[in-house]
């Protein structure tokens, strides 16, 4: 018999490490403390004060995510790569190795996305994403809709109100704004509407039935959408633990019937042996 080569051996013992409970409850503690120290690097105070062991522990957690990525990779190969997941944790690490000087500099404020690595490791945060996600199709169908309402609507204000509020309705782009705005339900009343209905009185048979197109109802369906998707997602997990749960009873009960099987033949055979034996 071969003994198991020593690089699947390795290769389970990385495993047996990256998933165990103390080693992500670890790299979980690990983010949170780099959230922290990414958020004391916008203090200048702090920063003069304790500046070189912020860096040097930004530095040092930064290594253990990058042994982190590579055990994983080691693991799992070419699956690492199938994985939206792992895929997103490798990207943040990726930007936070890479030099933020001269025309790079901007990756600098992007080192925070570590932070977002906490959505791959809680479940609860996945699923929510997930979720999200899936939501997307339902959205973007509810934004078309929603951007059709507004060009129609902004036409129609930049032909009423651009020419005595120019600043507000004085072109598409500005009234589409203003709209944006008024859907918000920031300061559109006194600040807006108000204003406009002084100059033209009827301006409220403009601006009450947008709202209640653009706010109550069409913002309403973004927030069925999402429920709608989450819902959907748990039931599928939910469907998914009962499937497995059921297939694990299935082949626990296929064992037992195939053992009290084999018992019952060699109990039959035992009783045929003790027969024998006693025949002279």
């Amino acid at each position: 018999m071969h003994s198991p080569r020593p690089t699947a051996s390795l290769t389970a013992r990385c495993e047996q490490l990256i998933t165990h409970k103390v080693f992500q409850h670890t790299i979980l503690a690990l983010i949170m403390i780099n959230a922290v120290t990414l958020g004391l690097e916008t203090v200048p105070r702090v920063m003069a004060l304790y500046g070189d062991p912020i860096l040097l522990l930004d530095k040092i957690i930064l290594g253990v995510f990058v042994i982190e990525i590579g055990l994983r990779l080691f693991v799992y190969r070419g699956r690492f790569f199938r994985d939206p997941w792992s895929l997103f944790d490798f990207a943040v690490v990726a930007i936070a190795l890479m030099p933020a000087t001269g025309q790079f500099a901007v990756l600098r404020a992007l080192r925070v996305l570590r932070v977002l690595r906490i959505l791959s490791i809680v479940p609860s945060m996945r699923r929510v994403v997930g979720a999200l996600l899936a939501s997307i199709p339902g959205l973007a169908s509810i934004a078309l809709v929603l951007l059709l309402i507004y060009y129609v609507f902004a036409v129609i204000a930049t032909n009423l109100f651009g020419q005595a509020f120019p600043e507000w309705f004085g072109s598409i782009g500005a009234s589409l704004y203003t709209l944006f705005q008024i859907m918000t339900l920031e300061s559109w009343s006194m600040g807006i509407s108000r204003p406009v209905m002084e100059t033209y009185p009827y301006a409220w048979a403009f601006f009450i039935p947008f709202i209640l197109i653009a706010t109550f109802t069409m913002l309403n369906l973004f927030i069925a959408i999402i429920v709608n998707a989450m819902q959907s997602f748990t039931e599928s997990e939910t469907q998914t633990t009962v499937s497995a749960v059921d297939e694990a009873r299935d082949h626990i009960e296929a064992d037992m019937h195939a053992e009290m099987k084999a018992l019952r033949t060699e109990l039959a055979e035992l009783k045929q042996l003790l027969q024998q034996n006693r025949t002279p």
